[in-house]
């Protein structure tokens, strides 16, 4: 076999141990690593058709894997406003204003990243918006995606007037005379008001998936864990594989919802392996709760408003029957538990699926952001991956406890968030990722906010929970080796190899030496993916 690609003069970075190999160049040939050595011996193995970079001692890591994302949706909901750098009602109305000036007749407006911070101590209401989104459908999505503000106008178009009763913990949110004040929480009553918009046709998704997978793929990721396959993610998938424009591999886990029947179950079981040459189903979603934020979030005691005291199953015993039954079929599963009593019963579904016939599956729960001491052991000894969104504590919380998520919680559970440093200390396996579009999937960035714990806008103010901080090696390991680990791909992905995968991402430097605060600035000079250049800085 051809060798395709040769790297030389390169740095090459064992992510386990921290430390280069004596190896400065590297041959591939059908997406695997074929060959480590020095320039000359690499350099040998190359003909007219091979593709020669000098590196001219850059730094090569094993592909950078985000381990939660969300690519379909996450290219249709980022299309409109951002709203996300928006830091009080004033900032907020003022660019809806500037938005719909802009707008013709009767067009919707779409907004994203809506922090409920701005809103301080005023409910989270379209009220508080007014008048600049009178008359104007609006859909403005809060920045956890797991609630939006309906203008009063959309939800007139919608036909939704009051509260409705859903088989999730989903609401229209309601004043005391039964009137909908907006707020929509999780993504039954959010569906409501989206059908009345319009929808993007199946070309323009596929055009902004394919824009935003390529912006993935310039900021250093080879791979990804998309946590939903809604609407038309597969078949999007299928396409840009098909014709060579998927710059990502990915690793799809469809929704479990609650209410799944027998048949639904078989057929996400059926599902499992269904992909393509960079891309596969493998493993389904569930959801244990909400957010802390937005009040749905399953707590052990309800938080400052008595809210977040339920399970997003309104049975959370069925929650356990289906971790059983995906368990016996040898299908992994990946549970959003936010809240303390989200993720102990998680843990108990694993823990009792295991007890009913031992299977090595390995399972993992989503966020994890606030857990008491007695869980932590609890996810090594059941062999559960803790995959963890540092950049959301960075970003969406405060070290002085004055945001809604801390507020709400109060200081004996705010002290807890994101216990990254004492799950790993206790076992487990930390795997990192954005939960992109709810924060930027630079995984420099990603990295950087597990290491410093500071806002990315403001890296002057102090980190919230620095005790809980991973080290530079231990950001990159759980973006690389863990991320294989949980996928079931440590054999052959997560570490510069021969026989592994020639997923690469190349840095202008040594990103376990350059400072936390300056990694998100660290130049991505090169991407691989499959032994292909899916990225290349006009440098090389």
């Amino acid at each position: 076999m051809r060798t395709r690609l040769v790297l030389l003069s390169a740095r090459l970075l064992d992510p386990v141990t921290g430390r280069f190999l004596p190896d400065t160049a590297l041959a591939v040939s059908g997406g695997r690593i074929t060959a480590l050595g020095d320039d000359r011996q690499i350099r040998a193995l190359a003909d007219a058709s091979t593709e020669v970079v000098d590196l001219k001692g850059a730094v090569v890591t094993p592909g950078l894997v985000d381990g939660h994302l969300h690519p379909v949706s996450g290219a249709e909901l980022t299309h409109g406003l951002d709203l996300s750098a928006c830091t009080d009602l004033d900032e907020v109305r003022a660019a809806l204003a500037g938005e719909v000036r802009s707008l013709a007749p009767g067009a919707w407006l779409h907004g994203w990243g809506l922090d409920p911070n701005v809103f301080g101590d005023r409910p989270v209401e379209t009220a508080a918006l007014s008048p600049v989104l009178d008359g104007v459908p609006a859909l403005l999505q809060m920045f956890d995606a797991h609630s939006m503000l309906a203008s009063p106008r959309a939800l007139e178009l919608a036909g939704v007037d009051g509260p409705r009763t859903f088989a999730q913990a989903a609401e229209v949110v309601c004043d005391d005379a039964g009137r909908p004040t907006g707020l929509l929480l999780e993504d039954a009553a959010c569906e409501l008001v989206e059908r009345a918009a319009p929808r993007p046709t199946h070309a323009e998704r596929r055009a902004r998936l394919a824009t935003a997978l390529r912006g993935m793929a310039a900021a250093g990721l080879t791979g990804g864990h998309a946590m939903d396959a809604n609407g038309e993610s597969l078949a999007l998938y299928a396409e840009l594989d098909a014709a060579g424009e998927l710059p990502l591999r990915l690793r799809v886990a469809p929704w479990c919802q609650p209410g799944a029947d027998a048949e639904a179950l078989c057929a996400l079981i059926g599902q499992q392996g269904a992909g393509g040459a960079l891309w596969r189903t493998e493993g389904v979603k569930l959801f244990m709760d909400g957010t802390i934020d937005n009040g749905t979030a399953w707590l052990e005691r309800p938080d400052c408003h008595g809210e977040s005291t339920h399970a997003f199953w309104p049975d959370p015993a069925a929650y356990t029957h289906v971790i059983g039954e995906l368990h016996r079929a040898g299908v992994p599963t990946a549970t959003h538990a936010i809240g303390d009593a989200a993720v102990r019963h998680a843990l108990d579904a694993v823990e009792k699926a295991r007890a009913a016939g031992e299977r090595p599956v390995r399972h993992r729960i989503e966020h994890i952001e606030t857990v008491p001491d007695d869980t932590l052991a609890r996810f090594a000894e059941l062999g559960v991956i803790a995959s963890m969104q540092p950049t959301h504590c960075c970003d969406f919380t405060r070290a002085d406890h004055t945001d809604n998520w801390s507020r709400r919680l109060g200081e004996e559970r705010a002290s807890r968030a994101w216990r990254c440093r004492d799950l790993w200390d206790s076992g487990a396996t930390v795997v990192l990722g954005s939960d992109w579009p709810i924060a930027p999937y630079p995984p420099l960035g990603v990295m950087a906010g597990a290491r410093h714990r500071r806002p990315s806008h403001d890296l002057g103010q102090p980190p919230h929970g620095p005790e809980q901080a991973l080290s530079a090696l231990e950001s990159l390991q759980a973006m690389t080796v863990n991320a294989a680990h949980a996928a079931g791909d440590e054999h052959e992905a997560g570490q510069l190899a021969v026989g592994f995968r020639a997923d690469l991402t190349v840095l202008a430097d040594n990103p376990l030496t350059t400072d936390a605060t300056d990694l998100p600035d660290l130049p991505v000079l090169l991407t691989v993916l499959d032994g292909r250049a899916t990225h290349r800085d006009a440098s090389l």
